[in-house]
């Protein structure tokens, strides 16, 4: 029996992503060619940029340009190594003084990647033994963090706290165990029911580590997040977040005691063995987190554009599911009718997501858009106009 090509997989998968680019329908890897703000500008095309995690719109703001600017002037463009051996600058360590203290936590470590901060947290604490329980619509770094571990992995039906005990419940008692959930659910726009989950924690003995890459700068009074918006911040254990979407950068970190970050800091590998963030990145995330607390405001516009388009937008009758955060998922179904909704939503002046399998469970396909707090009335106005002409036009909406 012949042996099968390594590759057969890929000449099997080709055809489909060139049937969508020849057919003007593949959403993906599309080049900006201006910063991205509230309007963008693709192949010479002004388009409305409701597909972006820049919530509070910080990546154009002159002071934290400026901050990555002189990183750069001082420091060079690289740190050329890992911050394990040679790649730790003061910048990382000033910024990671600066989240702890926001946070009120003891400590914090900075990964060159939010996606590492998962996978490496989650694979360095859970070993052979340990019980690791995550949300079945956790973010993909979670789900491949757990996988790496030596630990048992139970997935608990999403936001359902009775699945969730079902199987705390049915681990064994002497066994370690960690509790994963993201505080705001990325596609969904949900939330993790935190004031229900800590006591179910406490009751098991089980740790929580939350995700708020979506919800720093977004939730809470002082945009600490979905534990600050619940009041458990002093009950959850480990807190995560990005650089990439509030703090318009990119890398991420985790907060905690002193002695649990210092486990993680000399046991996750991806840590280890990656190069340290650049200094333009670190002093940006720096100069983002004062803007971030000096303007409130900032916050506030973010919201009321999101009250606007969310209810803009259940008012034309488009299904966006359980979302109480800027985040709007516009649920279509089938793929082909998402992704052809997607490209007639671009060719009218508005840039989205389109999220089809393995993304989101089958025949679940959607659209994900997200406002910012920089969009402007005259934004939001024509943006859900457009939704109301494409809308009817696919017969989404009556």
């Amino acid at each position: 029996m012949a042996a099968m090509d390594l590759f057969t997989k890929c000449d099997e998968f080709y055809p489909i992503v060139a049937r969508a680019q020849k057919q003007g329908y593949y959403p993906y890897f599309i080049p900006l060619s201006s910063e991205p703000d509230r309007r963008v500008i693709i192949n010479g095309k002004e388009l409305i940029m409701l597909g972006s995690n820049n919530y509070l719109g910080l990546t154009t703001h002159p002071k934290v340009k400026e901050a990555a600017i002189e990183a750069i002037r001082k420091y060079g463009t690289g740190c050329t190594g890992s911050r394990f051996l040679n790649g730790t600058l003061d910048l990382h360590v000033e910024l990671e003084s600066e989240l702890a203290a926001f946070y009120s936590k003891e400590d914090c470590l900075v990964f060159a990647t939010g996606y590492q901060v998962n996978f490496g947290t989650v694979s360095a604490l859970v070993r052979q033994g340990d019980v690791v329980f995550t949300d079945k619509l956790d973010h993909a770094s979670i789900v491949d963090g757990c996988q790496l571990s030596a630990g048992t992995v139970k997935r608990y039906v999403h936001n359902d706290m009775e699945s969730l005990e079902h199987a705390l419940a049915g681990a064994p008692a002497e066994a370690g165990k960690l509790i994963v959930t993201d505080g705001v659910f990325s596609v969904e726009g949900d939330l993790a029911p935190l004031d229900k989950m800590v006591p179910l924690a406490r009751k098991y003995g089980a740790r929580i580590m939350v995700d708020e890459a979506h919800a720093v700068g977004v939730m809470g009074n002082n945009g600490r997040g979905t534990a600050e918006h619940f009041g458990v911040e002093a009950e959850i254990d480990l807190i995560m977040g990005t650089f990439s979407k509030t703090f318009a950068s990119v890398g991420g970190y985790v907060v905690g005691t002193h002695k649990a970050i210092t486990f993680i800091r000399h046991q996750a590998r991806c840590m280890i063995f990656s190069a340290a963030s650049p200094p333009a990145a670190v002093a940006t995330v720096l100069a983002a987190l004062k803007i971030m607390k000096a303007e409130p405001e900032r916050r506030e516009q973010l919201w009321r554009n999101a009250r606007k388009m969310t209810n803009g937008l259940r008012a034309m009758g488009y299904n966006l599911g359980t979302t109480v955060t800027p985040v709007m998922p516009i649920h279509i179904g089938t793929d082909l009718k998402t992704l052809l909704f997607w490209r007639a939503l671009y060719d009218a002046g508005i840039f989205s997501n389109a999220f089809v399998p393995p993304g989101v469970p089958p025949n679940h396909s959607l659209i994900r858009t997200s406002v910012m707090a920089t969009h402007t009335d005259e934004d939001t106005t024509e943006a859900l106009e457009i939704f109301e002409q494409v809308g009817k036009q696919f017969k989404i909406i009556p």
